[in-house]
């Protein structure tokens, strides 16, 4: 079919816009055909769309963004033309650690978790048995907001606790094994590791960017250009998604069908708290609401802000210790592709920003923004240690970053 797109992904709940833009049919009514192909680990899914098994993937973030700087491999150019989600990962430690940090049936506040575990983290060190944390890959939004969390505490990555990859269906087991202390990872697999006993929930990653950029959609550049108009009629078909996913009405339907074999082949349950913002915390604990867990609509959540980008490379720059470069800045900025989100949606009735960038972390309330179509009001974005991040001023940006 020559409107077919095949979209390689990962079993997540965040690969759920694809997934039901097939399942309900949104992608057919907009003109596309799509063929979903599962992988296990990001690595495969990025090998499958730079060698031309997959149009598309469900990818994370600033591995879309280090594969066109060729950071670890030679370098292709991709492009991101719409976001699959904000955060939706969570922090998990051993039982043990985690009753140390934080009330029992509570998130914790993420300044008070990050002293507490301070203490553990240099007991460790002193016993010459560092923490160690599983995050699903080197490039991946888990990695940076897990680094930027411990670094703001006081906590040095790779020097007073290690961090190695995991890919994500195996992290339960690699807490239950006790190849790590903790791991920060997507829905539901951290619910699977309180589940079996192995780990619990101490902080949501939204605890500490609050809008922090996830999952994206992602194309080689060249694909893009040849299938601009099979990718405007998805990107039509994923907001359609999205707007589904988030409506409570849908959650019971849309659980039972990222369960399924095919796709996440897990518990409708888990897959249903993850969609409704609901964690177990503990195993035998009280499931707890924490509002914006994932966030796949609203606010243009969907929208490729080019200062996401920006800031994901600033965070490159930091933890590869390689010097801030303004080419590959611009190369990584460019990654994000705003211009093809507007073009899709022009003249639908999904809200489009005005401007293709802005100040990370500077909402403190409700704030009505300027638009090119529709009304938006966007909500708090802070991180949690309190810094802004402004993409006029990137190395200014870097030299405050602890």
């Amino acid at each position: 079919m020559p409107n077919e797109l095949t979209i390689g992904f990962l079993p997540l709940v965040d690969a759920g816009l694809p997934i039901l833009a097939r399942e309900h049919g949104f992608a057919e009514e907009e003109g596309v055909s799509l063929r979903l192909v599962k992988d296990v680990s990001w690595a495969t899914v990025l090998d499958r769309l730079l060698y031309g098994h997959s149009d598309a993937a469900h990818l994370i973030a600033p591995l879309a963004i280090a594969t066109t700087l060729g950071r670890g491999r030679p370098a292709q150019a991709l492009s991101v033309p719409f976001i699959l989600g904000l955060n939706g990962n969570a922090i998990t430690l051993r039982p043990e650690y985690a009753q140390r940090v934080r009330l029992p049936g509570t998130m914790g506040n993420a300044r008070e978790v990050g002293a507490a575990l301070r203490v553990i983290a240099d007991e460790r060190l002193a016993a010459g048995d560092p923490l160690r944390f599983g995050v699903v890959h080197r490039y991946s939004s888990h990695n940076y907001m897990l680094r930027y969390w411990l670094a703001a505490c006081g906590i040095r990555p790779d020097k007073d606790v290690e961090i190695t990859t995991v890919p994500p269906p195996y992290c339960a087991e690699a807490l239950a094994a006790g190849d790590v202390d903790g791991i920060c990872v997507g829905e539901p697999w951290n619910s699977v590791a309180v589940e079996r006993g192995a780990g619990e929930i101490v902080l949501a990653t939204a605890q500490i960017w609050r809008r922090g950029v996830e999952k994206v959609l992602t194309l080689k550049q060249s694909v893009l250009e040849e299938k601009i108009e099979s990718v405007r009629s998805l990107i039509r078909a994923l907001c359609r998604a999205a707007a589904h996913f988030v409506d409570p009405e849908n959650w019971d339907v849309n659980a039972e069908i990222l369960a399924r074999a095919e796709y996440l082949d897990g518990s409708p349950e888990l897959i249903r708290r993850a969609i409704a913002d609901r964690l177990l915390l503990a195993r035998d604990g009280a499931v707890v609401h924490y509002p914006d867990f994932m966030f796949q609509y609203r606010e243009a959540a969907n929208f490729p802000w080019v200062s996401q980008a920006e800031w994901l490379y600033t965070q490159m720059v930091r933890w590869d210790g390689t010097p801030f470069d303004a080419g590959e800045a611009a190369k990584a900025a460019a990654v994000f592709r705003p211009d093809v989100y507007r073009s899709a949606l022009k003249g639908t009735g999904e809200p489009l920003p005005g401007a293709s960038s802005k100040v990370e972390g500077s909402l403190v309330q409700r704030t009505a923004v300027g638009t090119q179509q529709g009304a938006m009001v966007m909500e708090p974005n802070r991180f949690f240690d309190g810094l802004v991040f402004d993409p006029s001023h990137l190395e200014a940006y870097l030299k405050q970053l602890p």
